[in-house]
């Protein structure tokens, strides 16, 4: 049976979210090599009591890229399945292509600190916002976003990522967001919840951000991938180097797409799934966009042990 692995983004970070693989010292290495690149020591960082740190950007994301690739070596180590395709929401689709051998290891966690550090600087602290509604259609999800922004002011609200039906992202500028949450209320939502974040991620607003990433991509080196990656901006396949550079370039001001790349997954005969990296959030995910989709977090190695067991000559 064809399997297809998740790579989780932004948001599913937590203190000692490793510590179901403390026995394997492939991810202690893998941590080491991510820490000699940065200069910093992410392990002892992921290991603390400082939830405040974990979840500044410029730590979360090679925090979580790193987690998501010891995750996957483990799996290598343990001899699973090599999935048909791959996927990251976000963050996550820079660790799906270190996992496919298209961006080496030590480029991608320098690249996504970069990334983090040009997002953070698009929009000063306090300006920028994002919240979760719950319960709307995307179509209305959109029509309170354009009625809560005003582009005389310059205020922006964006659904930026459609994590499933009925489960809606949305960015922008904090007053034109507090205000697409009133509308959202009135429109029938269930809840309207601020998200804490300080940067509007996938909005038009990163625009700055990206066009500074693009001039850094210049200098990586990104080959095809072995294993085919489906990508946020486009929910599509990409092989050249350059069309994937743009794609990741795209991603920072365009819309998660998650809702589709699950659906398209599963159109395409693939319905079971391996989420590759700290939290569950995909694989709650997964079930909620489609009911024959299963997910299996791998967030230990006695959790990858038992899916590698189920895959066996399936």
């Amino acid at each position: 049976m064809s399997i297809a692995f998740f790579f989780p983004g932004q948001g599913s970070q937590s203190l000692n979210m490793m510590s179901g693989f403390n026995d394997m010292p492939v991810v202690k290495e893998t941590f080491e090599q991510a820490s000699e690149a940065l200069n910093q020591d992410l392990w002892t960082l992921m290991n603390g009591e400082d939830s405040t740190a974990l979840n500044e950007t410029v730590n979360t994301q090679p925090l979580m890229l790193t987690a998501g690739i010891a995750t996957w070596r483990v799996y290598q180590q343990l001899h699973g399945q090599l999935p048909v395709m791959l996927a990251g929401h976000s963050l996550g689709e820079y660790t799906a292509l270190v996992a496919a051998g298209s961006l080496a290891f030590h480029d991608a966690v320098k690249l996504v600190r970069l990334r983090a550090q040009l997002m953070q600087e698009a929009v000063p602290a306090g300006e920028g916002a994002m919240a979760a509604i719950l319960g709307l259609d995307d179509d209305i999800v959109r029509q309170v976003c354009l009625q809560a922004q005003n582009e005389l002011s310059g205020t922006v609200a964006e659904a930026v990522n459609y994590n499933s039906p009925g489960q809606v992202v949305i960015a922008g500028t904090a007053v034109a967001i507090n205000r697409a949450c009133e509308l959202a209320k009135a429109a029938g939502a269930k809840r309207a919840l601020p998200l804490p974040v300080s940067v509007p991620s996938h909005c038009c607003l990163m625009k700055p951000a990206a066009t500074k990433l693009a001039a850094a991509m210049e200098q990586i080196n990104i080959s095809k991938p072995q294993i085919p990656v489906l990508h946020n901006v486009d929910v599509a396949v990409h092989s050249e180097p350059e069309t994937i550079k743009q794609a990741l370039v795209q991603q920072l001001y365009s819309p998660v797409r998650w809702t589709e790349t699950v659906s398209k997954l599963v159109a395409d005969g693939i319905t079971e799934f391996a989420e590759c990296g700290p939290g569950k959030v995909l694989a709650g995910l997964a079930k909620r966009i489609d009911k024959s989709a299963s997910c299996v977090a791998l967030t230990s190695v006695q959790s990858i042990e038992s899916f590698i067991a189920a895959h066996v000559d399936s």
